[in-house]
């Protein structure tokens, strides 16, 4: 697993589906908006990354729709079929 940073938030590389896993343009495309997700999902369609967060249940940001245990489906359901994608957890 990689360990990464940007804007002082650490971050562990749980997977990296096709090595969808671009850490420059992951940080092209991070913003303070995803610093209070648990996991932050990184998806490329039409040559562009995509980013959506998601949270453990015990996270007061957590909701159905950005619910970790829905990943596997969102990624089925909302990305491109077979995309390159990958999953980071955020380090407490």
């Amino acid at each position: 697993m990689q360990n990464i940073s940007v804007d002082d938030k650490q971050y562990i590389v749980t997977k990296n589906y096709k090595n969808g896993f671009d850490l420059d343009k992951f940080k092209e495309r991070y913003t303070d908006y995803f610093d209070n997700y648990d996991y932050i999902l990184g998806d490329w369609a039409y040559g562009k990354l995509r980013l959506k967060g998601f949270c453990e249940k015990n996270n007061k940001q957590f909701n159905d729709i950005n619910d970790i245990d829905n990943l596997d489906n969102y990624i089925l359901t909302m990305c491109a079929n077979d995309c390159a994608y990958f999953v980071l957890k955020r380090k407490m």
